[in-house]
């Protein structure tokens, strides 16, 4: 079985490293030459030109958005034109479930798989392979390629058809993005109110107020730092995902649309290269006070 994989960022490198446990010919693709060294001592072949990889029977992507997993699968140059019949394509990276579909449409003619299969978990786990692995697509392919996806993840679940991985993801994504809107209004009033900030941090994170994003951003928002973690910019990307559904489907969803407005007023305001945690600021400047030690 050969196994290509495009995409060596954060993520990605973890994942092919991984994968490469397989003990599989491997070939790694990606725009930049900078972590190739690595793969190549550990006997995977690597290149920057993309027609190498279609020479492989199943093919992985991780990539940072819609439009370039798009470019890279059905465009001009994509993959689709040098892909053999019968291969399977799996797309680790979190894109929308309208591109989704249109992509698992446009190969299924061409008589190539698609599995969407985005992951949950941030760096640590990627490099853990401790990751949740969502899919959708064919059961046959997900059979196929379960064995990869068990070398990345600790939890691999099979959802249904095409774009249920990507739902799913995307579902988790959006309950978290709520988590973090509303600590970013609440904390803030808590000190416009004389509340001591670390001491009302402790109480949430050992009360019923308690969320991973609680338990992930206080620390970090208390110290004032908002690098760590997914910028606000990229994550803005689930969000269009949900309006488009809860638009073309008649789904009302008034909470995340109150949440969207605090994700846009934060990008307003300059922070997109900042996490997520970084939306506190827009409360804070509103109430003229810094929730910190």
């Amino acid at each position: 079985m050969k196994i290509g994989f495009i995409g060596l960022g954060k993520m990605g490198k973890y994942m092919a490293l991984n994968m490469l446990k397989s003990g599989d010919e491997f070939i790694v693709n990606d725009v930049a030459s900078d972590n190739f060294p690595v793969f190549e001592e550990k006997g995977a072949v690597c290149t920057t030109d993309i027609k190498k990889v279609a020479e492989a029977d199943i093919v992985f992507l991780s990539l940072p958005n819609s439009e370039v997993v798009q470019n890279v699968v059905i465009g001009e140059n994509g993959l689709i034109k040098y892909l053999k019949k019968d291969c399977i394509i799996v797309d680790l990276s979190t894109i929308t479930y309208e591109t989704t579909i249109e992509i698992a449409n446009i190969l299924k003619k061409s008589g190539i798989e698609f599995i969407d299969a985005p992951v949950s978990g941030m760096e640590a786990k990627a490099e853990e392979a401790t990751l949740a692995v969502m899919c959708g697509g064919s059961q046959k392919a997900f059979d196929k390629i379960k064995p990869y996806l068990e070398l990345i993840g600790n939890t691999i679940l099979y959802m249904g058809e095409s774009g249920s991985g990507q739902l799913t993801k995307l579902i988790n994504q959006l309950l978290f993005d709520i988590n973090v809107a509303a600590l970013s209004e609440i904390l803030p009033m808590a000190v416009k109110m004389g509340l001591d900030s670390e001491k009302v941090g402790q109480v949430v994170n050992n009360g019923t107020g308690r969320s991973f994003a609680s338990e992930f951003f206080i620390p970090r928002n208390i110290k004032r730092d908002f690098t760590e973690g997914y910028q606000l910019k990229n994550a803005y990307k689930d969000l269009i995902s949900a309006a488009e559904i809860s638009a073309k489907f008649c789904i009302p969803l008034p909470v995340l649309h109150a949440a969207t407005t605090t994700y846009q007023m934060a990008l307003l305001q300059g922070y997109g290269d900042k996490n997520k945690g970084s939306m506190i600021n827009v409360f804070e400047k509103l109430l003229d006070v810094e929730y910190k030690s």
